[in-house]
C-alpha cells in the first residue's frame, strides 16, 4: 500500500470511469458510475498496446479552467484482472514527475550532481532541439532526457512501443554531448509491476540499435521504476536493465 508521505506527486481528486472507446488519438469515451458518459483527452500519442482496454477501471482528473475544450484528461489505466496495477498513461505527468524528483533528490543515481535543475534547454545540431533536463553545479553539466515507458511483458518494461524517430534522434544528440557531458537517458516506467527494462526491438530495431550504441559510448541508462494510484506517485528505485 501507498504510503502518502512518500508520494512524489500527488494527484488532484480523480473520478473512476470505465473506458468505452479511445478515438483519433486524442480522445476517450468514459463512463462514469454515475452512467454518464465524458469525453477526456487522452494526452498519449502512442498506440497504448496493453493499456487500452475496453471495459478497463481508468481514472481521469477534472480541470476547472473554462477555457480548456475537454475538461477531463485520463490519468491512469487498470491492468491484469489477478494482480491489479494502475499504469499512468498521461504523457504530459512524468516530466512533471521528474522534476520534483530531481528537487528533492531523490534519485540516488544523480542526487549529489547537480545544483541547479533547468527545464527544456536548447542543444543539439544548430541548437534545435531541447533537451528535457540540464543539471549543472558539479564538473560535467548532465543532460538529461525523459521517455515514459507503459509498455510490459510479464515484467519487463520496453521502450518504445511503435518505430519513433524522435526518440532516435534524442539518442543521436545525447551522444553528441559525450564526453564533455554527462548523457542520461531516464525512462519512466509508469507502472509497478516491472522489475525489468530493455529496449523494445520488436517494435523499433533501429532505436534499440542506437540506444546500444548510446551506451558503449557513455550514455547512462536509469530505468525508474514508479508505483502509480489513485492517490499519487512514488518512487521504487531502479528496474534492472538488461540489452
Amino acid at each position: 500500500m501507498t504510503n502518502d508521505n512518500n508520494l512524489i506527486y500527488s494527484y488532484p481528486p480523480l473520478k473512476a470511469g470505465t473506458l468505452l472507446k479511445r478515438y483519433k488519438r486524442f480522445l476517450a469515451d468514459i463512463e462514469l458510475p454515475s452512467g454518464e458518459i465524458i469525453t477526456a483527452h487522452c494526452a498519449n500519442t502512442g498506440p497504448m498496446i496493453g493499456v487500452s482496454t475496453i471495459g478497463s477501471a481508468v481514472q481521469v482528473s477534472q480541470s476547472d479552467n473554462p477555457k480548456r475544450k475537454l475538461p477531463y484528461t485520463w490519468e491512469m489505466i487498470q491492468v491484469k484482472d489477478n494482480e491489479p496495477t494502475w499504469v499512468g498513461v498521461n504523457t504530459a505527468l512524468p516530466n512533471r514527475v521528474i522534476k520534483l524528483a530531481l528537487e528533492q533528490k531523490v534519485i540516488p543515481e544523480l542526487a549529489e550532481s547537480y545544483s541547479e535543475i533547468r527545464p527544456e534547454v536548447r542543444y543539439g545540431k544548430e541548437r534545435k532541439s531541447r533537451v528535457d533536463f540540464l543539471l549543472t553545479g558539479s564538473e560535467r553539466p548532465i543532460y538529461l532526457e525523459v521517455k515514459s515507458a507503459t509498455l510490459a511483458e510479464e515484467n519487463r518494461a520496453l521502450f518504445p512501443d511503435t518505430v519513433t524517430t524522435r526518440g532516435q534522434k534524442h539518442l543521436q544528440e545525447l551522444m553528441a554531448v559525450l564526453p564533455e557531458a554527462r548523457a542520461v537517458m531516464l525512462y519512466f516506467i509508469n507502472r509497478a509491476d516491472c522489475l525489468h527494462f530493455s529496449p523494445g526491438d520488436n517494435y523499433d530495431p533501429d532505436y534499440g540499435k542506437l540506444l546500444r550504441e548510446a551506451v558503449s559510448k557513455g550514455l547512462e541508462v536509469l530505468p525508474c521504476r514508479f508505483e502509480i494510484t489513485p492517490s499519487g506517485v512514488r518512487y521504487l528505485g531502479l528496474a534492472t536493465f538488461e540489452f
